[in-house]
């Protein structure tokens, strides 16, 4: 990988969150479906919900980018040391990004056809193993990440497009892990969606051009010929998600939303501009005094944020 990639890229770190269902919403989903098992039905709706997650991957990378500096050397080896404000808010997943050489087209009709949309770019040495895909949505057995385990069904869902938050001492916020997990209920509530190939072009385009830092000036393609302003399209989409928890009573739901819109309302708030505000100089530097400062509170009750 280090051959295929450069070591360069290998340098990126993020959040990978995992997230499997309810062990009892599967039982009661069963029972009132026509699955021919329980695993039928835990691999139908992983796969539903990773289509729909990847169509608003855009989304998730726009609300937590968090890298919008770099270090001179991942352009040139000459700059090593030396502070670059990029024009993304995610240079990990811009284009510059940590992705694969070529662009993964998956077939989600089964889990069967899944695997074998891997299979095909492993056996044509596009991909040497299944670990090897960077999609920012991945399906993932129990145990080791490999074909031959998947084939016994999804066990959970892998999202792979969150920056490390240096305002945290985790790389994440607990309220960012509450909407996540609440955008996840939303998302499966939802009908479900057919993502063609061309539908899936965009989902990855689309979420290229949510890690850009100028969002006032970023469209999300809607369809063939169509496409909506990041900002405008992202509040609507939040508002929806706004509604279904307020349909549902879920009043701190509703306020997880509501802190997320803010990042949109308030650009100040958003964690890319505060980290180009707080680490545009001295990136380095000041990066490693805040690990120093996280470091001598570990085993605290309460974690501190900067």
């Amino acid at each position: 990988l280090a051959q295929k990639y450069g070591k360069r890229k290998m340098l990126y770190s993020g959040i990978h969150f995992n997230f499997s269902f309810p062990g009892e919403m599967f039982q009661i989903l069963f029972q009132q479906g026509t699955y021919s098992s329980l695993q039928e039905c835990k691999d139908r709706i992983y796969l539903d919900l990773a289509k729909k997650v990847m169509h608003f991957d855009w989304l998730l990378v726009y609300l937590m980018a968090a890298s919008p500096v770099i270090d001179g050397s991942f352009q040139d080896s000459q700059k090593l040391g030396q502070e670059i404000s990029s024009q993304f808010s995610s240079y990990r997943c811009s284009e510059e990004g940590y992705w694969n050489t070529f662009l993964p087209i998956l077939d989600y009709r089964s889990l069967d056809s899944y695997i074998k949309s891997m299979e095909y770019y492993i056996k044509t040495g596009k991909l040497i193993e299944a670990k090897e895909l960077y999609y920012p949505v991945r399906l993932k057995p129990r145990g080791e990440n490999s074909l031959e385990n998947l084939r016994t069904g999804v066990d959970h869902i892998e999202l792979r497009m969150l920056d490390l938050n240096p305002f945290s001492p985790v790389g994440i916020t607990k309220e960012d892990l509450d909407f996540l997990q609440l955008f996840l209920f939303y998302l499966a509530a939802r009908e479900g969606i057919s993502f063609s190939e061309q539908e899936q072009k965009w989902a990855l385009h689309n979420a290229k051009r949510a890690a850009k830092f100028d969002d006032y000036s970023i469209r999300i393609i809607t369809g063939a010929d169509t496409s909506s302003p990041l900002r405008e399209i992202a509040l609507r989409q939040l508002a929806d998600m706004e509604r279904f928890y307020e349909e549902s009573n879920n009043p701190s739901a509703v306020m997880s939303v509501q802190i997320q819109q803010e990042k949109i309302r308030c650009p100040e708030k958003r964690y890319a501009a505060r980290v180009q505000q707080k680490f545009g100089h001295h990136f380095v530097r000041q990066g490693i005094d805040l690990a120093r400062i996280y470091a001598e509170k570990i085993g605290e009750e309460e974690p501190v944020y900067v």
